[in-house]
């Protein structure tokens, strides 16, 4: 499908088209996660221990293949826009190949040095055999599930969203289906929720590496490719792109240690407000993975005009959508914290939350989208400026000081005056970046 039409109409019918798969994808994806713990919460207290043990090695997981998975389509797009899909089909099997072996390398050392690791994190000795049972095929499930998203990445790159989207929807079904088997019916425990996702994303993987043969959308004749500037190229942006996805958890963390000081209520309603944060912006996170390969194409075709406007178009509609979104939430917040937890006075505070922080999601959408584009207009250290400004510059300090002037309820005013700021200044910087772009452009096309 190609993003490049006579007018808006044409722009925003391809973003719809590439975008909606996305939703669905990732909204079936946080569903199995989330019924995937349940069920292991049934085990008892030390296998749901462990699992929370493989949550900090998780986010590095995804912090590494979503980096590469950026890159791949900032290169493989840009690439598809120029014309040139022998290099595209290229770029496609050196990122296979060079992703495969930076999760294998990283899944190999986090196996050999997984009792340093564990006792940093604070495991006690109790725990390792039920985390030592876990740990071996959990590891092995992350491998095979970064193998499946580069095919996923390679395919988005291409324009093809509606394949991955499914993807994720299937395989989501499959570990729901096998989850409740591999632990109970087989007796197989906490290693066999791991079973069950290795089998699901492997069977991904198979189909997604057959559906880019059959478009020939890969090609592993990698001594035709420059492969040295070509790797410097994908760690350019994909470096950057790594730091980036790990600063929100960072960030989440010390934001998560200045709410404790208001106690084990607004620990729990925090919790329950990031769950409802993660779903409130689902759209946002499909326009992350749907709009940058638009935006790469462009860019390849020379395009910026088109580009501008499908970037404008992006962000009146996440500030718009968002707005409802948080209409609703202000509607429902006399009723909805009750229904979430029995807990009066957690109730009390998320209902405060809701008519208070919503109102900033547009602005933290938009926010989200210019750290996208940034990375596929081949700007990733401003990509990663961004991140570093929302996080430790617009969001955490206005935490802090709302804490100082108003305790608990001016940490929620904080994250909304924090959210705002991150929204207009990165919106300011994609604005430069862009003019830097099309300068760059003219000095070449002269």
């Amino acid at each position: 499908m190609s993003p490049t039409g006579p007018n808006q109409a044409s722009l925003g019918r391809s973003l719809f088209h590439m975008t909606w798969p996305m939703i669905f994808g990732v909204l079936a994806q946080m569903t199995f996660q989330l019924v995937d713990s349940i069920f292991i919460s049934r085990l008892g207290v030390e296998p749901l221990a462990a699992l929370g043990f493989t949550v900090p090695v998780y986010q590095l997981a995804i912090g590494l293949q979503v980096g590469v998975g950026i890159a791949t389509t900032a290169l493989i797009s840009r690439a598809v826009g120029a014309g040139d899909a022998l290099r595209a089909r290229r770029l496609g099997g050196l990122v296979v190949v060079a992703g495969g072996a930076l999760m294998l390398l990283f899944c190999l050392l986090s196996w050999l040095l997984r009792r340093p690791l564990l006792g940093a994190l604070g495991a006690e000795a109790s725990l390792m055999p039920v985390i030592d049972s876990y740990w071996l095929p959990w590891l092995a499930s992350a491998w095979a599930g970064a193998m499946a998203y580069f095919a996923y990445s390679v395919s988005r790159a291409h324009g093809d969203t509606r394949f991955p989207g499914l993807m994720m929807v299937v395989t989501s079904l499959i570990n729901l289906i096998l989850d409740p088997l591999f632990i109970f019916g087989f007796g197989w425990g906490l290693p066999g929720a791991a079973l069950a996702t290795i089998a699901a994303f492997g069977f991904g993987a198979v189909l997604a590496y057959q559906h880019l043969t059959r478009r020939r959308w890969l090609a592993l004749d990698l001594q035709a490719l420059p492969a040295i500037p070509a790797l410097r190229q994908l760690a350019g942006i994909s470096g950057p792109a790594m730091v980036g996805q790990l600063m929100p958890a960072l960030a989440a963390m010390l934001a998560t240690s200045l709410i404790a000081r208001f106690g084990a209520a607004a620990v729990g309603a925090w919790a329950l407000a990031t769950r409802l944060e993660f779903f409130s912006i689902v759209v946002v996170l499909g326009l992350t993975m749907s709009l940058p390969p638009m935006i790469g194409r462009l860019l390849g075709l020379g395009d910026l005009k088109q580009a501008r406007t499908l970037v404008r178009m992006a962000v009146r509609f996440v500030l718009l959508l968002q707005l409802a979104v948080a209409a609703v939430w202000f509607a429902l917040s006399g009723v909805l914290p009750t229904l979430l937890t029995p807990d009066r006075e957690v109730a009390s505070i998320l209902g405060t939350y809701m008519w208070l922080v919503p109102v900033s999601y547009g602005a933290l959408g938009v926010c989200m989208l210019m750290v996208s584009v940034c990375n596929a207009l081949a700007l990733p250290m401003r990509a990663l400026f961004i991140s570093l400004v929302r996080l430790f510059i617009c969001y955490l300090p206005a935490l802090w000081l709302g804490a100082q002037v108003a305790g608990l309820y001016g940490i929620f005013a904080g994250a909304l005056v924090g959210n705002l700021g991150a929204g207009a200044g990165s919106y300011l910087l994609y604005r430069r970046g862009m003019a830097r772009v099309a300068a760059a452009h003219c000095a070449h096309a002269h």
